[in-house]
């Protein structure tokens, strides 16, 4: 049996941005889409060019506002991703304890946590898995 590791940092679990799902905020839906398929991840970060970030979509997101609006599914893919996002996300810091951080995702239901600097610059993405698996010390 492992035993919890509880000083261990976000930043050294996280995606880094060069793995991390993300489209650029002029990207329209599909693209958001394609991006979420290439990394595997239920999710996509929306940034400026500075790399703030503006918002994240989900495909959660994606799913329930096709149920909700009556258009046909060929309208959304050429919407802006942004204009779906949610815009206020759930966010870490890198130097939070991935204990505390898993603790929000638990809190919130979610699987991915995106990483902002103090200046609300994204700096990576915390998944539930490797997370979860660096707590209890288990090697990939």
């Amino acid at each position: 049996m492992s035993t919890l590791k509880s000083n261990i940092l976000v930043s050294e679990v996280m995606l880094t941005l060069d793995r991390a799902p993300l489209v650029h905020e002029e990207a329209i839906l599909k693209e958001a889409m394609e991006e979420m398929g290439r990394t595997r991840l239920g999710i996509v970060c929306v940034v400026d060019a500075y790399k703030n970030l503006l918002g994240i979509l989900t495909d959660g997101d994606i799913r329930r506002k096709l149920l909700k609006v009556q258009k046909p599914f060929s309208a959304f893919l050429v919407d802006d991703a942004l204009d779906h996002a949610i815009r206020t996300p759930t966010t870490s810091k890198p130097d939070d304890t991935l204990v505390c951080a898993v603790e929000l995702m638990e809190e919130k239901q979610i699987w991915d946590l995106p990483v902002v600097s103090d200046e609300g610059k994204l700096v990576g993405l915390l998944h539930l898995h490797p997370a979860v698996q660096a707590l209890l010390g288990i090697a990939k």
